[in-house]
């Protein structure tokens, strides 16, 4: 399974060319710069769009009007929005935790999780702050998925391995909100 990886797009998606193609895309937040249900709406037609069999997604700090929904209605089959939740996808489990929920939500049996914010210290620097979250590295290290897919920490885009565990940081954005990046194209290790 090839999954495309993005994150941080603050409202700019339609920026984003040539985007290869993939099973699955994944944007892990802010989707939104100011959190508006028009900015919303404008990123969700835009992924309703897009040539990819699977869709997901889920929130970030600037995505303030998803913040407590737990469901947005009407939603084409293959676009999930994943609040706290999980789906399988050709026997992939994958579970999206939203903004500042409790880690102890994200489940046992779980091949990729995708949050935004990232586990302190794996590739959580911006402007010389570690914005990671020490509770979700524990977890993370407890629950032990092939992959944690997340963004938020704009300048440390990258992928590492440790303890394997695959770690993407795909914030496409730099801290002045431009693209500066592609979105991460990866297959799926056995």
């Amino acid at each position: 399974m090839r999954i495309l990886h993005l994150s941080d797009t603050h409202g700019l998606h339609h920026r984003i060319n040539n985007m290869p193609e993939a099973d699955v895309i994944i944007h892990s937040g802010d989707i939104s710069n100011s959190g508006t249900e028009e900015e919303v709406l404008d990123f969700m037609n835009w992924m309703i769009e897009l040539p990819y069999q699977h869709k997901i997604f889920v929130t970030g700090n600037h995505d303030l009007c998803l913040w407590d929904a737990e469901v947005i209605e009407d939603l084409p089959n293959n676009l999930h929005f994943l609040q706290d939740k999980s789906i399988t996808i050709n026997g992939v489990k994958f579970y999206g935790l939203a903004y500042n929920h409790p880690e102890d939500l994200i489940p046992n049996d779980i091949d990729i999780v995708i949050t935004h914010e990232p586990p302190v210290m794996i590739l959580d620097e911006s402007a010389g702050i570690h914005w990671g979250n020490a509770p979700l590295r524990n977890r993370i290290f407890e629950v032990k998925p092939s992959y944690h897919l997340f963004g938020h920490a704009h300048d440390d885009y990258g992928f590492i391995k440790q303890d394997g565990i695959v770690f993407s940081n795909a914030a496409l954005l730099n801290d002045r909100l431009q693209i500066t990046r592609k979105p991460r194209l990866f297959n799926l290790e056995p």
